[in-house]
């Protein structure tokens, strides 16, 4: 288990924790740290210090090997690693003690070379982190259904990348994707070039999501949005049709001063409203959410999100951890972008 890490996210000890608590017999936890004096490294040496009956590591080193510091991360903890199943899991994720049996499970035929997982979020506090959660609960996790549906799982989502040390090797090692902002779109695609099959595992991984306030979330679900514009440009440029709530306001706009036309538009995005907030609910009903339901924030969401896509379609810059970086085609991270912040 490879859990590169950055800074402290909202609930660290627990998330960290939570996936040295495994019931597996035999799992090594590598965590990964660029800097000594990163605060994170605290968090890390105590729960150490409170499991040790556990084959837990930490590695240190600052040494780049790309524009994706995560990967140079990955790395300089390869070394350490004991056995021929990798799984590598971001920071703000927390499992249950049965994640990395179901996970490795998913491994049952010799053709499965990359293993990876959905994930599910639960804010922690504030409307800008409820917003963000609603983005990934009610639009990332259906797009991502829908799209494993149509043709299959194509790439590995960052919540879980499963590979075996074969595969890896094959592939040309973590080097081989140090030059790419979305790294696990990558992996999951070099894997399928080689002609091995990649499984979505039944496991639903949760985010635990804190974002400090809306320009923060602005910022991330950017990088967010110009990553799968550089991947995907034409589905991307295409995604506007399923803000239906801001396209149905934009009808209701034009169709003034006419009765009919209002009326027809009006009917229109009473519908679209009430289909979003169906969504809503039936999100959090099947993903297990508990908390107050936050419908009054249905159409905030869409039009944020509404916002945050027209603004990818221009520009390439993106902040990710601290760091300024500039990501071209195919996701691919420039050299001349890379600046901390």
């Amino acid at each position: 288990m490879f859990k590169p890490v950055c800074g402290i996210d909202y609930g660290s000890f627990d998330n960290l924790r939570s996936f040295c608590e495994q019931d597996y017999p035999d799992l090594q936890v590598i965590f990964g740290v660029r800097e000594a004096d990163d605060p994170v490294v605290h968090v890390i040496r105590r729960l150490i210090e409170t499991m040790p009956g556990r084959d837990i590591a930490l590695v240190i080193n600052d040494r780049v090997i790309g524009a994706n510091l995560k990967i140079s991360n990955l790395v300089n903890m390869y070394p350490l690693a004991k056995h021929d199943i990798l799984i590598i899991a971001d920071s703000d994720m927390r499992v249950g003690p049965d994640y990395v049996s179901s996970v490795v499970g998913a491994f049952d035929a010799p053709d499965v070379g990359v293993v990876t997982c959905l994930y599910k979020a639960r804010s922690a506090a504030g409307v800008a982190s409820t917003l963000s959660s609603m983005s990934i609960n009610e639009w990332f996790l259906p797009s991502a259904l829908v799209a494993v549906a149509l043709q299959g799982p194509q790439f590995c989502f960052g919540s879980t990348m499963a590979v075996t040390r074969k595969v890896l090797e094959r592939v040309g090692g973590f080097e081989q994707l140090g030059s790419y902002l979305a790294d696990d779109h990558m992996l999951g695609m070099l894997a399928l070039r080689l002609g091995y099959r990649l499984r979505l595992s039944s496991y639903v991984v949760e985010n635990v999501v804190q974002e400090r306030n809306l320009r923060a979330l602005f910022a991330h679900e950017l990088r967010w949005a110009r990553t799968i514009r550089s991947i995907q440009p034409w589905g991307h440029a295409f995604s506007f049709t399923t803000y239906a709530v801001p396209l149905s306001m934009i009808s209701a706009m034009l169709a003034w001063p006419s009765y009919e036309a209002m009326t027809l538009a009006g009917g229109l995005l009473g519908l679209c409203l009430l289909l979003r907030c169906a969504m809503h609910r039936v999100a959090r009903s099947s993903l297990g959410l508990t908390g107050a339901w936050s419908f009054w924030l249905v159409p905030v969401r869409d039009l944020f999100g509404a916002a945050v896509w027209a603004a990818s379609l221009f520009g390439s810059r993106v902040v990710w951890r601290g760091w300024a970086l500039s990501v071209g085609p195919k996701g691919q991270l420039t050299a001349k972008g890379l600046s901390s912040l």
